[in-house]
C-alpha cells in the first residue's frame, strides 16, 4: 500500500489549516481551523474489505510540569508518550482517500459527537478528552479529528504519523470505549493485510520550527 497527501508532503510541516492551533506573538498559541488533512491510498491488497486511519504524535511530553510555563522549557531528553490525534473506522472499501475537512472543519468546545461520523463511519476517541478533562470550558468526549497543539515552549518538533490499515472484514471490533489505546490493541487482533504511513511535523515554538 501506499499513502499519500495533497495536505502536507511525508516528512514536512503539516500547514496552521490543519492544526487545532498556530503560532501567535502575543498569546503565544491561537486556536486553528483544525481541518481533517487530504489523505489517499492505492495498491490495496486482495480481499480488503474495509479500512482504519490512525493519527498519534509519539512525542507529547510523559509530564506535564514545564509544559506551556513561562520561562521554562519542555526538555528534549523527557521520555515522550502517545497522543492519539484521530481513529477513523469502517471505512468502506470502495473508498481510496478521504477529503480535505471532510471530517473535522473547525474546533467544537467539549468535543465532536460520535462514534457516528460523516459518510456513515465511525470515529474513535482522541486523546483531547484526557487533555481537557480539567477544564470546564473544554471538557467533554472528543470524537474524531483534532489536530496538532503541542506545547509552545516544547524544544522537539512534533511528528504526526497517519496511517491507513486494510482489513479482511468489514467492520473492526473494538473491545470497550474507542479509544486509541483499544484501536491498536484490536487492530493488533484483527486480519490487517498491509498497511501504509506518512508523518507531518508541526511545533508551535519559533525556536524550534518544523522542517
Amino acid at each position: 500500500m501506499q499513502l499519500s497527501s495533497h495536505s502536507f508532503q511525508d516528512g514536512q510541516a503539516i500547514p496552521g489549516e490543519f492544526a487545532f492551533a498556530v503560532p501567535d506573538a502575543t498569546a503565544h498559541v491561537l486556536l486553528s481551523s483544525n481541518r481533517n488533512p487530504h489523505l489517499a491510498w492505492r495498491d490495496v491488497p486482495a480481499g480488503t474489505q474495509s479500512f482504519v486511519i490512525v493519527c498519534h504524535d509519539p512525542d507529547v511530553p510523559s509530564g506535564g510540569d514545564d509544559v506551556n510555563q513561562e520561562g521554562r522549557t519542555v526538555p528534549a531528553d523527557l521520555p515522550r508518550v502517545d497522543f492519539f490525534h484521530w481513529l477513523l473506522l469502517d471505512i468502506p472499501v470502495g473508498t481510496t482517500e478521504i477529503a480535505a475537512g471532510a471530517q473535522s472543519d473547525g474546533i467544537t468546545a467539549h468535543g465532536k459527537p460520535g462514534p457516528a461520523a460523516p459518510q456513515g463511519l465511525r470515529h474513535g476517541i482522541n486523546d483531547y478528552t484526557g487533555w481537557f478533562a480539567a477544564d470546564a470550558q473544554m471538557q467533554g468526549e472528543y470524537y474524531g479529528y483534532d489536530g496538532p497543539c503541542p506545547p509552545w515552549n516544547d524544544s522537539l518538533v512534533h511528528h504526526y504519523v497517519f496511517t491507513v490499515y486494510a482489513l479482511a472484514t468489514p467492520s473492526l471490533s473494538v473491545d470497550g470505549a474507542l479509544t486509541g489505546a483499544n484501536v491498536r490493541a484490536a487492530l493488533a487482533r484483527a486480519p490487517v493485510l498491509g498497511q501504509a504511513s506518512i508523518t507531518g511535523l508541526y511545533s508551535l515554538n519559533p525556536a524550534v520550527p518544523a522542517v
